[in-house]
């Protein structure tokens, strides 16, 4: 039933003219991390037992993935942790050595705050927090300043304009410089299941925050497919150097759309419900600042 259903709608989008086809999603540029390496970083996350339990819990495998893709600090190496929670921030400086660690969160811009944690070793880990508003004010570092800066689970509450960030980050990046981004992806197995079934939103958290009980986080405004992503990086003068997908604990519903797709001659890769993804900016590279597939003319 399924099956001739798909057949059908295939049928429907081609007679309209719309193509669906193995070149509409970015080949996958590298694997995921080796199980080893992942295993050590959710051993260090365990460890450290920072930042809210229930939290950490549940994101646990998308932090020790993500830290997994931060390249080692060079010799005198800056990182900047956009949205800090102090989850992964720790993680820079004691695991990967950067020297100095910044962290930055929505606020008045211009002013700052410190947060520090305590280890499970005795030490005291503490972090400059630097208050702005990332899709507006201009990043108060100067050109060039850091070697790394990590932007997970922010471009997906961006309300206006997401370029400015990623110019932002551009700019605040030394040459070779990393970006390290993470973000749901709505072109997954899970949304694909929502589409077809038509019961759920094909976006993989829709749900506004509960005025009661929750920290007033903003909600998803709009999530990303991996093509999306790489279309939205190369405009703003980065090139990919490693983008996968993984699966999110709790939405492993419909994996019988996998074999579905497949079947049916559509693309199966990058269909995790979370895009990772390490970029680094282009030398000279023109910026196209408002690109049409996302800003209306």
């Amino acid at each position: 039933m399924r099956l001739n259903l798909l057949g059908k709608l295939r049928r429907l989008l081609q007679a309209a003219d719309i193509a669906i086809t193995r070149r509409a999603a970015p080949a996958p540029y590298f694997q995921p991390p080796e199980e080893a390496e992942l295993a050590g970083w959710l051993e260090f996350f365990d460890e450290l037992g920072s930042g809210d339990a229930a939290y950490r819990a549940t994101h646990r495998e998308r932090l020790a993935r993500t830290m997994a893709l931060v390249p080692p600090a060079p010799a005198g190496g800056r990182a900047l942790e956009l949205g800090c929670y102090m989850q992964m921030t720790p993680a820079l400086a004691l695991r990967l050595g950067y020297s100095e660690v910044r962290g930055a969160y929505y606020g008045p811009a211009g002013r700052h705050e410190w947060k520090e944690l305590r280890l499970p070793s005795g030490e005291t880990f503490g972090c400059r927090i630097d208050l702005f508003d990332a899709e507006r004010d201009s990043f108060p570092y100067p050109g060039g300043f850091f070697h790394c800066v990590l932007a997970c689970e922010i471009l997906e509450h961006l309300r206006e304009d997401p370029m400015h960030m990623l110019v932002e980050i551009r700019r605040v990046l030394a040459p070779g410089g990393a970006l390290v981004l993470t973000t749901p992806n709505c072109a997954s197995l899970s949304s694909v299941v929502r589409v077809l079934l038509g019961r759920q939103n094909p976006q993989i958290f829709s749900c506004y925050p509960h005025p009661e009980g929750h920290s007033g986080e903003s909600p998803h405004i709009r999530e990303y497919t991996p093509y999306e992503l790489a279309q939205l990086l190369g405009a703003a003068g980065f090139r990919i150097e490693r983008l996968f997908t993984g699966r999110i604990g709790g939405h492993e519903e419909g994996t019988w759309a996998w074999q579905l797709l497949r079947d049916h001659g559509f693309d199966t890769g990058l269909r995790g419900e979370q895009i990772y993804c390490l970029a680094r900016p282009r030398g000279q590279a023109q910026i196209d600042r408002y690109p049409r597939f996302l800003y209306e003319p």
